[in-house]
């Protein structure tokens, strides 16, 4: 029996995760130890987990250092990384949407090239080049996108929503969703033939607790 590697994220992605593996029938208890090290094995070696950033999870995937990886699908569509993306996990879900003032018009070209603030600069100019046929000016920003738009920065964001709160504590609203977001689990395409039996039986076991085994007829 070949040992999977499996990329996490340390916090709420890298807990449901584990939480999921546990139900799957999956020795987890490793990762519930108080430590700052970086990399784990289970009890029976059969998991081996290495902790990255959330933004770096694919790179381990896509190179073959992992496995298997569970990221958020808006960091997979920023990436566009070659990987199989082959569950839905459920959690994390959220939709990353355009948002700018209340009323603000998209298709009013008038006032020259949109200006749009994201730390997701890929998948803004794919959806504007591709929804609007508009080139857009991108400005990269990391954090506390909704002020960009507040401070005259830009005409309006792409970024992740979930309740809406700060948004219309701002007096910003959501104009258009990009896309619907959640957790993913993806694979290393070698990793999926060189490890087939072991990573199929993983994917089979969290299917079953997902409840998406009758879905698929497995």
């Amino acid at each position: 029996m070949k040992s999977i590697t499996i990329a996490l994220a340390k916090g709420r992605l890298a807990d449901k995760a584990t939480e999921l593996l546990t139900q799957a029938g999956y020795d987890c208890r490793v990762l519930q130890e108080d430590s700052r090290k970086l990399i784990f094995t289970n009890g029976d070696g059969s998991l081996r987990f290495i902790m990255a950033k959330p933004a770096d999870v694919p790179t381990y995937v896509e190179s073959g250092v992992a496995d298997v990886g569970v990221a958020g699908k808006d960091t997979l569509l920023e990436d566009n990384r070659n990987l199989f993306e082959v569950l839905d996990l459920g959690f994390g879900a959220c939709r990353l949407a355009v948002c700018g003032p209340i009323g603000f018009d998209l298709d009013d070209y008038s006032r020259g090239k949109l200006r749009v603030a994201t730390k997701y600069p890929n998948v803004s100019r794919r959806y504007f080049a591709a929804e609007k046929h508009e080139a857009v000016e991108i400005i990269k920003l990391n954090g506390s996108i909704e002020l960009a738009p507040l401070v005259g920065l830009s005409d309006v964001i792409v970024d992740i929503v979930e309740s809406g709160r700060t948004l219309k504590e701002n007096k910003l609203d959501v104009l258009e969703t990009v896309a619907a977001c959640s957790a993913r689990m993806v694979v290393n395409q070698a990793s999926m033939k060189l490890k087939a039996e072991e990573i199929s039986t993983l994917i089979r076991r969290l299917r079953r607790v997902l409840g998406q085994d009758k879905e698929r007829g497995v």
